[in-house]
């Protein structure tokens, strides 16, 4: 209990007394009234003393609280009295005890002593007057218009055993107004591609193309000069713009409404027009400016095309991708991409084919389209292949008597002892290095070539020989098919190969319904008349009853989020679990009303999950943000450490984000 609480029990107390003498008074009137008034006398004197005596005490008490609070010496009293800056002694929980003349001018207060100095300042907070003598106390703080750089340390005054803190305040009004002019008119860097360019001409009449050029370019011109940048068109479908930062606030608030302008231009054209946008701020200089709007542009067309990526020192953040991809009519890059493989595989001493874990008949039929390039040359080559699901499996039993592919297949530590100056190594149907069979190969690997057809991601694999990621394409068996058409004139699959790459588009195209493109068909068609036995691939995905009756059984237990999206759990641990789920995804879509469908299941990590849209929904974006990834109509995501109730939980929150942030 502190001096003045003691002496407020003590008035407490003297007034009791007095209030008794006052009530023996009054009783003793009705015996002795010459008794009873000098009682009453005596009370009045002492409620007299008694208020003088309190002043009197509170005054002392005052006085004796301030002489122990600067018991530090005369000179430094006269210092702190006379110091340049507002100072202010508070105890640990914020009281003020002291301060000087031009901390009271500063606040424009009265009387601040035993305020607490966070109600007073409220930026302020709590943690910046930390309890240890060796921490100094260094903050930025608000107040009436004001900022200010607060520092001091904890001290322990005289004799006493209180510790107190010391504070300053130093204006730095004028440096924070510069600081924020200065970030305020500072540039980025800003690209702006038009998708699909080419074929967006060729889908308008020959009559109406100037007038969609000039729409275009309108669009984009006006944009920047309606936030104040400087335009610079250095090819015919490519822009390069100058913003200040202060723009960029409104560019996120406005969720780059330049990207719905751009797909409301209609002037004859049948496949809608898009922009890609990579942007590129806060790096050293304007060369790493340069550098980061580039890989964020790169970033937006590896995504599909239609969204604003922002790329900085620390990571990328995305806008828009809402719309589907288009595909492109052109094969010249199908065409370029086959000869510089080729020159590759020729250069190589063996080439190792690699995808993703729990590998899928897209990755296989993509790795046996590789092999046969590889074939052709009569270069040594190897499939990595360690976990896969059961319709891989069932594949693989059908290749077992066939010799020519004996010895193909290897695990991670023998693909490692197979490792040279000269390997090649040839990553299909992923990009991101976590997901890899074995990405501690890409270690050794001098050349390294990757062929995908996912979104493109955060993650990526880095110091490639050569690319080929086409987010439009349905598979990744599609852009091997193509690229073997390409490779010879009298190209030839076995049987078996050519039913390998057809199970690949017709598993990842859901039998020819999601993602499907004039190519598609081609890639179809060309490995049709290599032999493909129609009957022989439904064979290969069909399933025992048990199978079937789990899937029925997720597809029961489906709960509607939002009025046409489908959640489903289901929660029994099981091997190879994740095909069923999947496969429930992809029906949960033929029930009426519904757009979007999310399976979840647990497994021995955590929680996966395998969404599924129509189109109208972007199942990537919402899975991206809890760590997964892939396409518009089929992504997918992996939570470790969670139950399946936190992980639906957080997908449901994941879809609520992502309406907030797609709404017009």
């Amino acid at each position: 209990m502190d001096t003045k609480q003691k002496a407020k029990v003590y008035y407490m107390t003297g007034g009791f007394y007095i209030i008794i003498i006052f009530l023996l008074g009054f009783i003793t009137f009705w015996f002795n009234r010459y008794l009873a008034i000098a009682e009453v006398i005596i009370a009045a004197l002492l409620c007299v003393v008694n208020y003088v005596y309190k002043k009197y005490t509170e005054k002392r008490i005052s006085d004796m609280f301030e002489t122990m609070t600067l018991q530090i010496g005369s000179e430094t009293h006269n210092a702190l009295m006379h110091f340049p800056l507002p100072t202010l002694l508070i105890e640990k929980d914020g009281k003020i005890k002291w301060y000087n003349e031009l901390f009271l001018v500063m606040t424009n207060e009265q009387h601040l002593y035993d305020k607490n100095i966070h109600e007073l300042i409220p930026g302020l907070v709590p943690e910046t007057t930390a309890t240890d003598p060796r921490v100094s106390v260094l903050t930025t703080v608000t107040y009436d218009n004001r900022t200010f750089r607060v520092f001091g340390s904890n001290s322990q005054l005289g004799d006493t055993k209180s510790d107190v803190i010391v504070l300053y305040f130093d204006e730095i009004t004028e440096y924070e107004d510069l600081k924020q002019k200065y970030i305020n008119e500072k540039t980025f860097e800003c690209l702006v591609f038009v998708d699909n360019y080419d074929e967006l001409m060729e889908s308008a009449a020959r009559n109406t193309t100037p007038q969609l050029q000039g729409q275009l370019y309108k669009y984009i011109n006006d944009w920047s000069n309606e936030n104040g940048g400087v335009l610079i068109k250095y090819e015919k479908d490519k822009y390069c713009i100058l913003f200040e930062y202060s723009r960029l606030d409104d560019f996120i608030k406005n969720k780059f409404d330049i990207l719905s302008k751009i797909r409301g231009i209609s002037e004859g054209n049948t496949i809608p027009a898009s922009v890609s946008i990579g942007i590129g701020l806060n790096g050293k200089d304007i060369v790493e400016n340069d550098q980061f709007a580039k890989a964020a542009v790169n970033m937006a067309l590896g995504r599909g095309g239609d969204q604003a990526v922002i790329k900085d020192q620390e990571q990328f953040r995305f806008y828009g991708g809402t719309s589907k991809e288009y595909e492109k009519s052109t094969r010249v890059k199908a065409r370029v991409v086959s000869f510089a493989l080729s020159g590759l595989i020729t250069n190589a001493d063996n080439i190792i084919v690699m995808s993703h874990k729990n590998a899928d008949v897209d990755s296989l039929g993509a790795a046996f389209g590789v092999y046969r390039l590889c074939k052709m040359q009569d270069k040594p080559v190897n499939i990595l292949l360690e976990s896969y699901d059961q319709t891989v499996k069932n594949m693989l039993d059908r290749l077992e008597n066939a010799e020519e592919y004996e010895g193909l297949f290897l695990n991670a530590q023998q693909a490692m002892a197979k490792c040279t100056e000269g390997t090649l190594f040839v990553v299909v149907d992923t990009h991101k290095p976590s997901l890899l069979e074995a990405p501690q190969l890409l270690q050794k690997a001098k050349q390294i070539v990757l062929i995908d057809h996912h979104r493109r991601g955060t993650e990526f694999i880095e110091n490639t020989a050569l690319i080929y990621h086409e987010p439009y394409a349905s598979s990744t068996c599609e852009m091997l098919t193509e690229i073997l058409q390409y490779s010879s004139d009298k190209m030839s699959l076995t049987k078996l190969e050519a039913e390998c790459l057809y199970a690949g588009i017709v598993i990842d195209t859901k039998h020819f319904t999601f993602k499907t493109g004039v190519r598609t068909f081609e890639a179809a068609s060309f490995l049709r008349k290599q032999g493909v036995d129609t009957i022989a691939i439904k064979t290969m995905f069909q399933q025992d009853l048990t199978t079937y009756i789990k899937r029925a059984t997720i597809i029961r237990d489906a709960e509607i989020f939002r009025d046409h999206i489908a959640i489903s759990v289901y929660r029994e641990v099981e091997k190879n679990i994740q095909i069923v789920v999947a496969q429930a995804a992809d029906e949960l879509l033929n029930i009426k009303g519904i757009t979007a469908s999310f399976v979840l299941c647990k497994t021995e990590n955590g929680v996966n999950i395998s969404g599924r849209s129509l189109g109208g929904i972007n199942v990537q974006v919402i899975l991206e943000k809890l760590g997964g990834g892939g396409h518009m109509t089929i992504a997918g995501a992996q939570l470790n450490n969670l139950s399946l109730e936190e992980a639906k939980e957080c997908l449901q929150q994941a879809i609520d984000d992502y309406y907030l942030e797609t709404v017009d």
